[in-house]
């Protein structure tokens, strides 16, 4: 589990309309020294790439965090986009990702079109495929299925846990990659795609299925019998922009099976919408804070509970070195407000808000608006959260659970199990703090 990996999911994002705001920045432009043009400039700027790039520029100028932009002259730097010129979009585009790199900021990027069209499809927690998750299994060389997703044509179609995909549209699926993959199967609603798939050693078949939209599921919840307690076990895999739907029902389904506790696991969650992430959070905090973010202008806004919470049953949440962004935003609030107990590794440390912005050319760009800090003050930016009891797992661990995802939440599971152990302890005593 590299601790690189959220860089790729972790921004948070702020609910906001961008459109309108554009506007007035556009509008603003002669008020915050930025140089007038004539009219024909203005014509041959919006007719060429370069209008992009100086939209890009005046929302970093008009909004990112750090005012000093790292040492960087950002008004040179406009001039140095808008004084060259460009042979292609792409060309515009290299020359604006090297001028974001030296604000030395991973989470204030730009998006190609395409780039942007899928990032917004993931955060939307919607596609259009078949509906399967997959995963590379080393021990046979082959990618298989974990399982097909609910409501999916893949389901329908009787596509079972552990198939094997053997072929995609006639192409081997030998050496590719689950993302590759992914990116084959999935397509414009209403196209067919055909897998050739292996059922344990029975003789390989083909399945034509048909692309269609899906809601993607990030919540997996059960009912975990330990002794003589009934244990309610949500997993939760990303903010999304239907995370708190999807946490509500969990919440609501457990609590009608009469569970006596909670176990919330966050591990491997590299964060997402900052609304979900305050939602989700009110639904275990009934009386607090949650957070608190900071502008660069030293603008601050507390969020707090608002009395809407879910349950008061007892609670542990799972974190590790990937859990990030806004899963430390609702582990920081839990842990800070003594509502749960916090299990495992610590997490990665980004204590940074971002907006999402859309271009005029359909191209996006996010941009770090904000510092975060937990209830108690606390910065975690790279530091990340200690849990109140650590638990690290060994590589050989680690391996087991990624290779078998059921036993995440079982009594294979190391970390869960002293999930368990520290229910079992009042909430107060756990720490020393």
């Amino acid at each position: 589990m590299s601790p690189n990996k959220p860089f790729f999911k972790l921004n948070h994002y702020m609910a906001m309309l961008r459109s309108h705001k554009q506007f007035l920045l556009t509008a603003g432009l002669a008020l915050i020294g930025i140089p007038a043009f004539t009219l024909t400039a203005r014509a041959a700027l919006q007719n060429s790439p370069k209008a992009v790039l100086d939209e890009a520029w005046q929302i970093i100028n008009q909004d990112y965090v750090d005012p000093t932009f790292n040492q960087v002259n950002w008004q040179q730097a406009r001039q140095t986009l808008l004084s060259q010129s460009y042979s292609s979009r792409a060309a515009a585009y290299a020359a604006l990702r090297e001028q974001l790199q030296q604000l030395n900021d991973p989470y204030t990027r730009f998006m190609s079109p395409e780039e942007f069209e899928a990032f917004n499809q993931e955060t939307s927690g919607e596609l259009v495929g078949v509906g399967l998750q997959l995963m590379a299994n080393p021990q046979i060389q082959a990618l298989t299925v974990v399982k097909p997703l609910e409501n999916s044509p893949a389901l329908r179609a009787g596509i079972q846990a552990n198939d094997k995909i053997l072929q995609i549209n006639g192409t081997t699926t030998a050496g590719m990659t689950v993302e590759d993959a992914a990116q084959r199967i999935r397509g414009e609603a209403g196209t067919q795609i055909t897998l050739t798939l292996q059922r344990e050693e029975q003789t390989p078949f083909n399945q034509t299925l048909t692309r269609e939209q899906i809601q993607v599921p990030v919540v997996d919840s059960a009912l975990r019998l330990e002794e003589q307690h009934r244990v309610g076990y949500i997993r939760l895999d990303e903010f999304n922009a239907h995370a708190a739907e999807e946490m509500q029902k969990a919440i609501a389904n457990l609590k009608q099976q009469q569970v006596d506790e909670f176990v919330l696991d966050l591990r491997n969650n590299p964060g997402g919408r900052l609304d979900q992430g305050i939602a989700i959070a009110r639904m275990w905090i009934n009386d607090g804070d949650i957070v608190r973010t900071v502008e660069r202008h030293g603008k601050a806004n507390q969020v707090r509970a608002n009395h809407t919470a879910l349950t008061n049953l007892p609670l542990a949440v799972l974190v590790n070195g990937n859990s990030a962004s806004a899963s430390e935003i609702v582990t920081g609030a839990l842990q800070d407000d003594h509502r749960a107990t916090v299990v495992g590794t610590q997490t990665f440390g980004k204590a940074l808000v971002q907006s999402v912005n859309s271009l005029a050319d359909g191209s996006g760009l996010n941009v770090t608006i904000a510092h975060y800090f937990t209830p108690s003050g606390l910065d975690i930016n790279h530091r990340g959260i200690t849990p109140d009891e650590v638990v690290p797992l060994t590589d050989m661990q680690q391996q087991e659970l990624m290779s078998h995802p059921d036993q995440l939440g079982t009594a294979q599971d190391p970390q869960y199990r002293q999930a368990i152990a520290a229910l079992e302890v009042p909430l107060h005593t756990t720490r020393s703090r």
